[in-house]
């Protein structure tokens, strides 16, 4: 296949009418003068932009359906609906749940990965809980929240096929950092969230193996001026990255541009935390079993604790902008190339390159998405109509 035309943002910069040569699902050849041979032409108008593929580290559904839902049918609807949105590879997130429930869900997503063959990729598990503090739980059912374990944690990487590749944790609650000392030497990366973590204890934690925190802001210990919190460590100290989910509710316009001024396009990472409710009507939804009212753009439990979002990946890339007037270099950077470094993938996606997966966005000229190629296959392409 070949993309032509519009301006195309390598890792290089950006390339004004060029072209995407994709063979076997990767990137031949960035070359604008390429025969075209017998293979498939898309010429796109001067004026769209191709851009790398989304990776959302933190989602637990989209489309009616859930990661806890426990079935391949579940994981394929989330897979389809977020191509739709330019999100190319993604974490299935799991909630604080009963063990059995982690559980089957865990071994669910472990045959999901190992036989996917279309939408958007599975690149494995985000473990968000139990392992969190009971003080700062907000969605995640309390009755089922318990210390790190080191056990269980095995456990369930065993039950996963160790596709686990993040864990969020408060590390107060882990004893001795046993746990968060163990996914660092496993190779797992270590997030602090939904924690009551003191600036102190988040620094000890960062030793031990933190380098990651949980949609900042979001049911964790806030920034004090006589108590910097799980907040202000994480915008001190340089080795943690961090998630931020810029739907205006979660995090205040006025904060999200407050924080890009602290941390800088290196250090942020942009995520949906999204809900089943995702790309679906207002209503009444589930989520770990409690009742989740969606009105507007906002979901909530009936106490009003926000409960997770609907926020997909590419209106996060526009609010971010507007929030901040960052350039969609920036955005590029947190939502697509932070996110594969974070996980170590960085050699095959998050960037366009030559010899990395053909996990391609075009953009119109409002930056919204007119297709998406997962691994040079277009999973969607917008209809006139639409």
């Amino acid at each position: 296949m070949l993309l032509t035309n519009g301006t195309i943002y390598t890792e290089q910069g950006k390339r004004e009418n060029g072209s995407i040569f994709i063979d076997n699902g990767k990137i031949a050849s960035l070359n604008r003068n390429r025969a075209t041979g017998e293979h498939q032409v898309i010429e796109l108008p001067e004026s769209y932009k191709i851009i790398p593929g989304f990776i959302d580290l933190h989602i637990h559904g989209a489309g009616g359906a859930d990661m806890m839902d426990a079935t391949p049918e579940a994981l394929a609807t989330i897979s389809k609906r977020l191509a739709e949105r330019g999100t190319t590879s993604f974490l299935a997130t799991t909630m604080t749940q009963a063990d059995e429930n982690i559980e089957a869900a865990l071994k669910n997503a472990r045959t999901c990965i190992d036989h996917q063959t279309t939408g958007s990729e599975i690149l494995g598990v985000h473990l968000e809980g139990p392992f969190i503090s009971p003080g700062r739980a907000g969605a995640q059912p309390s009755e089922h929240i318990r210390k790190g374990s080191v056990d269980m944690f095995q456990r369930w990487q065993e039950a996963a096929g160790n596709h686990i590749r993040l864990v969020t944790l408060a590390p107060e609650e882990d004893n001795d950092y046993a746990l968060t000392s163990y996914l660092k030497e496993t190779g797992v990366v270590a997030s602090i969230g939904h924690s009551d973590a003191t600036y102190e204890q988040v620094n000890e934690a960062v030793e031990k193996g933190i380098t990651h925190a949980t949609h900042l802001f979001n049911q964790m210990r806030g920034l004090h001026h006589r108590e910097p919190g799980v907040v202000g460590a994480t915008m001190l100290n340089k080795a943690i990255r961090a998630e931020l989910i810029t739907d205006g509710f979660h995090v205040s316009p006025a904060m999200i541009q407050l924080t890009y001024q602290q941390l800088g396009r290196e250090r942020l990472m942009l995520i949906t935390d999204a809900m089943r409710a995702q790309c679906m009507p207002e209503g009444k939804y589930d989520l770990g079993g409690q009742d989740v009212f969606v009105e507007g753009a906002m979901a909530k439990l009936s106490d009003g604790t926000l409960a997770g979002s609907i926020l997909t990946l590419d209106q996060a890339l526009k609010n971010t902008m507007i929030y901040t007037g960052c350039s969609l270099e920036d955005v590029i950077q947190m939502a697509s190339y932070n996110p594969a470094k974070e996980l170590g993938i960085q050699n095959k996606k998050g960037s366009i390159g030559v010899g990395k997966d053909a996990d391609l966005v075009v953009l119109d000229d409002n930056n919204e998405v007119y297709m998406t190629l997962c691994k040079g296959e277009v999973h969607y392409r917008r209809e006139e109509s639409e």
